[in-house]
C-alpha cells in the first residue's frame, strides 16, 4: 500500500469513526498531543473530542466524500479530505455541512496518525 492510499484509507476511517462513534479506534488514528480546531477557532484536545463524541455532544450520521487531497513528504503529510457530512452538534438540528478537514499527519510507529486537524466549510 503506498502512503497516498493509506491517507486516504485514514480519512476514510476518521469519518466512519465519527458517524458510529467508535471513540477507541478513533483514539488510535491521533497522536496523543493531537489537536482539533474548530470553525469557531475553538481549540480541542484529543480527550476532549473523544469525549465529546461519546457524550453526544457531536452527533454525525452520514457523510458523502467529495475529495480526498494528499501530499506527502517523508514522515509528515497534509491530508484535505471534503464530505458533505450530516451531523448535529452542541445540541443544535441536525444539518448537513460540507466539512473540510485540513490536517497535518506524521507517520508515527510505521503508520499515518492525525495530529492537527483544522475543520472549516468549502
Amino acid at each position: 500500500m503506498t502512503d497516498e492510499q493509506a491517507l486516504r484509507g485514514l480519512y476514510d476511517e476518521l469519518v466512519r469513526c465519527m458517524i458510529f462513534k467508535d471513540v477507541k479506534t478513533l483514539d488510535g488514528l491521533m497522536t496523543e498531543d493531537a489537536v482539533l480546531i474548530h470553525m469557531t477557532g475553538l481549540r480541542q484536545t484529543k480527550a476532549d473530542y473523544l469525549k465529546g463524541i461519546a457524550d453526544g455532544t457531536f452527533n454525525y450520521y452520514s457523510a458523502q466524500t467529495d475529495s480526498v487531497e494528499v501530499t506527502v513528504s517523508g514522515d509528515s503529510a497534509r491530508l484535505i479530505g471534503r464530505s458533505r457530512i450530516s451531523a448535529a452538534v452542541y445540541g443544535g438540528g441536525r444539518h448537513t455541512w460540507r466539512l473540510q478537514m485540513d490536517s497535518q499527519c506524521i507517520r508515527e510507529d510505521g503508520r499515518w496518525k492525525l495530529q492537527i486537524t483544522r475543520a472549516s466549510t468549502y
